[in-house]
């Protein structure tokens, strides 16, 4: 082959490969996320609501005082006020649905059970709303990635015994799936457009939207902890820092050059993460469904990496 034929597809597969490294480094952060949160329950009395609320407002802080330092992005041009408002509202609300239901699974379930879940139903539903909403076809990797997700969700759910899987846990899992889904998909179809929005900002109104949709409610949970104060804070400026403020402009700058499916499924690298440290540091029990569950999730990503790839 010559290579004037291979050169059209190198911009286009270096932006799937950049891609695909940003994802990689986003979900070894969120990785992290449910043993943070886990720490902070440990510690004292501050429920779901109100780490969901300090992570999006820190992260809004730290994003804001990024502003100062970063160049300029690009304007978004010709965009209707109207519809840039929803986008960004609907990503702000998807992002607060999807961490506040995850921290509550964790608290519900432990975070290996929480984790898998919720990564692991993210694809399927990812999948749905891309060929329903946005018109993306699965492709060979698509459908293999999805099969692998559903069998390592059956393997996690089925084969464990009763009580690992709490089934509170699992419905505020599959809550947070969708709102997961939703965030990648509105992250994709603005990042197919010439004037959509730039990851920053994307991200920072994002967390602006969530930390004013979550006031109230973490508002009457209670803000601040009773005991256990200092632990409490320091895991929560960790969530705000490295799997905030640093993993989702990644996240959204990933989002933007793979297809929505492929970016759901590359998360699941934070569930294994996760269980991994769930057993190694957390003394979560260590059962030959989980392994068997993060194994076939683990082989998923290789999977549609690989398609993603050769596209």
């Amino acid at each position: 082959m010559s290579t004037s034929t291979l050169t059209p597809a190198r911009p286009a597969e270096a932006a799937a490969r950049r891609g695909l490294g940003f994802l990689t480094v986003t979900g070894l952060a969120w990785g992290t996320t449910g043993a943070a949160a886990e720490i902070i329950y440990r510690a004292g009395d501050m429920g779901p609501m109100a780490v969901s609320f300090w992570r999006h407002l820190g992260g809004l802080a730290l994003l804001l005082a990024f502003t100062a330092i970063r160049p300029r992005p690009r304007r978004t041009t010709g965009v209707p006020l109207r519809r840039r408002a929803a986008l960004l509202t609907g990503v702000g609300i998807g992002m607060a649905v999807f961490q506040t239901a995850y921290f509550a699974a964790v608290d519900a379930t432990g975070v290996a059970a929480a984790t898998l879940l919720t990564l692991g139903s993210g694809p399927i539903l990812t999948a749905i709303g891309g060929r329903l909403l946005i018109g993306e076809r699965l492709g060979r990797g698509g459908v293999i990635a999805v099969a692998g997700a559903l069998a390592g969700l059956g393997v996690l759910v089925g084969g464990n015994a009763d009580g690992v899987v709490a089934p509170l846990g699992a419905v505020y899992a599959l809550l947070s799936a969708a709102g997961y889904a939703a965030v990648t998909l509105l992250g994709r179809a603005t990042g197919r457009r010439r004037d959509g929005e730039d990851p920053f900002t994307l991200t920072m109104w994002s967390f602006g939207i969530g930390a004013a949709v979550l006031l109230a409610p973490a508002w009457a949970e209670g803000l601040l902890p009773g005991e256990g104060a200092a632990v409490s804070f320091a895991a929560v400026g960790y969530l705000a820092v490295f799997t905030t403020a640093l993993a989702y402009p990644l996240y959204f700058a990933g989002a933007a050059r793979v297809r929505a499916t492929t970016a759901s499924v590359m998360m699941l690298l934070e569930p294994v993460t996760a269980a991994f440290l769930a057993v190694a540091f957390l003394g979560e029990p260590f059962t030959i469904a989980t392994a068997a569950g993060s194994v076939v999730l683990l082989g998923s990503i290789a999977a549609l990496a690989a398609a993603e790839s050769r596209r």
